[in-house]
C-alpha cells in the first residue's frame, strides 16, 4: 500500500475512533480507561483492513445495544450491573487484544493490503484472517448469549450437570441464549463477507467461497459460548448472597456456593474461550479455504 494511502487511512481511522469513543463514553458504554484503550485498538484494526474494523464495530455496537435491552430486569439479577455496560480497559482488551495482535501481524505481512481467505495464495494470511473472525464470533456470541439469555423466560441449566440454577450463574445456559450465540456469530460472518465484497478483490471462484465463513462464524459463536459456559461452571466461582439476594462471583460469609472454583474471573474466562475459539477457527479456515 502506498504511503499516501496509509496516511489517509490512519487519519480516517483516528477521526472515526474519536467520534465513536466520544459517543460511547457519553452513552456510558465505556468508561474513560475504555476510551483510551479502544481508540488505538480501532486504529490498528482499520489500518490492517476495513473488514477487520467492521468486525470490531459490529461487535461493539451490537453488544452495547443488547446491554441496554431489559436493563431494569438485569439490574435485579446481575450483581455487577452497570448502566450502559461501562466497559473498562481490561474488558476492552479481553475482547480485542488477541484480534489486535493478529491484525498487526497481518498488516506487517501484507502492508495493509486486504486479502481473501485463500490458502493457495497464502496459508498464513488465511489463518490470521480466520482467527480474527473466530475471535469476534466468540466475543459476540458470548455477549449475545449472556445479555439475551438473562432475559429468557426459561430457567438456565448448569452446563456441567443440567440442573436448573439461578439466573446470573456462571455456566448457566438456556436454549434462547445458545441460539443467540449462533446468530451473533452469523452476524460477524455476514459482516465480513458483505464488507469484503466492497473492499477486497478476489477471483470469481474464491469470492464465492468466502460465503462459507458465515456458517463457520455461526459455529464459532455457538462453540465459543459453550466453551465460556463450561469454563464458567468449573473454574469461576458462583454463589448466592443471602443478603443481596443475587448471584455473586466472590466468596463471603453470607454467600452460599452454587458452582465453580475460584480460579478465573469473568475476564479470564473470556480470554481463554476467545483464544481457544480463535485457534480452532483459524485451523478450520486452513482446511476449508
Amino acid at each position: 500500500m502506498e504511503m499516501d494511502s496509509i496516511q489517509i487511512r490512519f487519519a480516517v481511522s483516528l477521526v472515526t475512533s474519536f467520534l465513536i469513543a466520544a459517543r460511547a463514553f457519553k452513552r456510558k458504554s465505556v468508561d474513560l480507561s475504555g476510551v483510551l484503550t479502544g481508540i488505538p485498538v480501532m486504529v490498528i484494526h482499520m489500518l490492517a483492513g476495513y473488514r477487520f474494523a467492521a468486525l470490531l464495530l459490529v461487535f461493539f455496537f451490537t453488544a452495547s445495544k443488547l446491554t441496554r435491552v431489559g436493563e431494569e430486569r438485569k439490574r435485579n439479577i446481575d450483581a455487577e450491573f452497570k448502566e450502559g455496560g461501562q466497559r473498562n480497559w481490561v474488558q476492552v482488551l479481553a475482547n480485542s487484544a488477541i484480534a489486535s495482535i493478529l491484525a498487526i501481524i497481518f498488516a506487517a505481512i501484507n502492508g495493509g493490503q486486504d486479502m481473501c481467505l485463500d490458502t493457495k495464495r497464502s496459508s498464513l494470511t488465511t489463518g490470521l484472517v480466520g482467527g480474527i473472525i473466530g475471535h469476534y464470533a466468540c466475543c459476540n456470541g458470548d455477549t449475545w448469549s449472556s445479555e439475551l439469555g438473562m432475559l429468557s423466560n426459561s430457567q438456565p441449566r448448569l452446563i456441567t450437570t443440567f440442573k436448573t440454577v439461578r439466573k446470573g450463574t456462571n455456566g448457566g445456559v438456556t436454549i434462547d441464549g445458545l441460539l443467540a450465540a449462533a446468530a451473533a456469530g452469523c452476524v460477524i460472518g455476514l459482516a465480513f463477507v458483505l464488507v469484503g465484497l466492497l473492499t477486497t478483490e478476489c477471483a470469481g471462484d474464491v469470492a464465492w467461497r468466502q460465503f462459507l465463513i458465515i456458517p463457520i462464524a455461526s459455529a464459532a459463536g455457538f462453540c465459543g459460548s459453550m466453551m465460556d459456559s463450561l469454563l464458567g461452571a468449573t473454574l469461576q466461582f458462583s454463589g448466592y448472597c443471602t443478603l443481596r439476594k443475587k448471584v455473586v462471583g466472590k466468596q463471603g460469609p453470607t454467600v452460599i456456593k452454587i458452582s465453580g472454583m475460584n480460579i478465573l474471573d469473568n475476564n479470564g474466562v473470556n480470554a481463554v474461550s476467545v483464544l481457544s475459539t480463535t485457534l480452532v477457527t483459524s485451523i478450520t479456515c486452513l482446511y476449508v479455504f
